[in-house]
């Protein structure tokens, strides 16, 4: 593992195929208010930047007002909360990842822009509290990403250089994310965007798999 001494990952479409949970909570609001609902492929390209800018994208745009965005998205946050582990699984291969990368002694964190306690809910009943040194969700005072503000909270709380970390993740939020914090950034093809999109936004390789990211560090 010599090119990097730790790893930060995103959470949504990285480590855990979050699309169908997501999706199915924010159609049940839509539904309910007979507005239009949403395909899992639609959510795909659309999450990443946090629930409320999903919910405001997800209304008709005659609809996006703030009183109705916050509307939806606080029935969002408590549809989502009860109903955010139904479908929700871990990628083929990240359990393995995981526990080479601990068993090298490798610093291990989380960085989602998924609201905190959601992202720390999913994190502990699918791998364990104990996996990652820090994870941090979508909170009051910290900017969403792509701003490198939290990356490099998490970089100083690991005790690493952002240089020394690769920076793991599925959209090109995320790579610029990384580049801003002088991390190296690395996309996954099995989530929610296409290749192009990560290798225009900066990422310096692309798995097809999580075990090959053990490579990126020989």
């Amino acid at each position: 593992m010599a090119k990097f001494d730790g790893v930060i990952f995103d959470l949504d479409g990285t480590l855990v195929d979050t699309v169908e949970d997501i999706g199915d909570a924010l159609n049940r609001v839509l539904s309910a208010r007979r507005l239009p609902v949403h395909d899992y492929a639609w959510y795909r390209r659309t999450v990443g930047s946090g629930i409320r800018r999903l919910v405001s994208d997800a209304l008709p745009p005659d609809r996006r007002v703030e009183a109705t965005i916050t509307e939806c998205f606080d029935a969002m946050l408590a549809d989502y909360g009860e109903n955010s582990l139904v479908k929700t699984h871990l990628y083929d291969g990240v359990a393995e990842l995981l526990e080479v990368l601990a068993a090298h002694g490798l610093q291990m964190a989380v960085f989602s822009n998924k609201a905190d306690e959601l992202t720390q809910r999913v994190v502990a009943s699918l791998m364990g509290a104990g996996m990652f040194a820090t994870v941090i969700g979508a909170q009051e005072g910290l900017p969403l990403k792509p701003d490198p503000t939290a990356a490099l909270l998490i970089a100083t709380r690991l005790g690493l250089a952002p240089s020394r970390i690769a920076y793991v993740g599925d959209t090109g939020i995320d790579m610029r994310t990384a580049t801003a914090a002088g991390m190296m950034a690395v996309g996954v093809s099995w989530g929610f965007r296409e290749r192009e999109e990560l290798v225009e936004n900066g990422a310096c390789a692309v798995l097809d798999h999580p075990v090959e990211l053990l490579e990126l560090g020989r």
